[in-house]
């Protein structure tokens, strides 16, 4: 082998190993997500429906109205915008809603929450200044879902399907909050 091409294969080398001690000492690539992400699916018969987001947890902390302000956009967990994706044709709270998929916002209140679907994608929920990246222009659906208090804690956002009385509900759930939107 020629000394030129053994300078290289030394060089790039070196530049691996830069790069991979920099992803988990500085970026920390293999650490756990503080928000792990989570899907939740729901089939039945020729409906899929799908929601894609990232799950904080409580860790002691005052959730809505501290860490979530109340009447602020909130991207609806943590990370990147929550997506909901449907199939077909669905009516949300008497509202139309067309095959596709959407980001999720949500405008917490103490004693209802503005649901927000909304047709344009987002690469994250939140800007430099922690500020959410939503477009109200791109508002499909924007309905009020009243709050139900809960006796324990939820110490994990989660965001359910719930079909159990045979009437289908998206719930999410967080500290002693809970809201179902009903889906039709």
């Amino acid at each position: 082998m020629n000394t030129f091409l053994k300078r290289v294969l030394i060089l790039l080398s070196i530049v691996a190993l830069g790069l991979f001690l920099y992803s988990v000492f500085v970026e920390n690539i293999f650490a756990p997500r503080l928000s792990p992400e989570d899907t939740v699916e729901f089939k039945l018969n020729d409906l899929e429906l799908e929601v894609f987001y990232n799950r904080p947890y409580k860790k002691g902390r005052e959730i809505f109205g501290a860490l979530v302000p109340y009447n602020q956009v909130w991207r609806t967990g943590a990370n990147e915008a929550t997506t909901f994706e449907t199939n077909q044709d669905l009516e949300i709270n008497g509202m139309p809603l067309a095959p596709g998929k959407y980001t999720l916002w949500t405008v917490p209140k103490d004693s209802t929450w503005t649901v927000i679907f909304n047709s344009k994608q987002y690469k994250w929920g939140v800007n430099a200044e922690m500020q959410p990246m939503w477009d109200p222009n791109y508002d499909v659906i924007t309905t009020n879902v009243p709050v139900q208090k809960l006796d324990n804690d939820v110490e994990q956002f989660t965001i359910a399907f719930d079909n159990s009385t045979d009437n289908l509900f998206l719930t999410m759930a967080w500290d002693d909050v809970k809201i179902s939107l009903p889906l039709k």
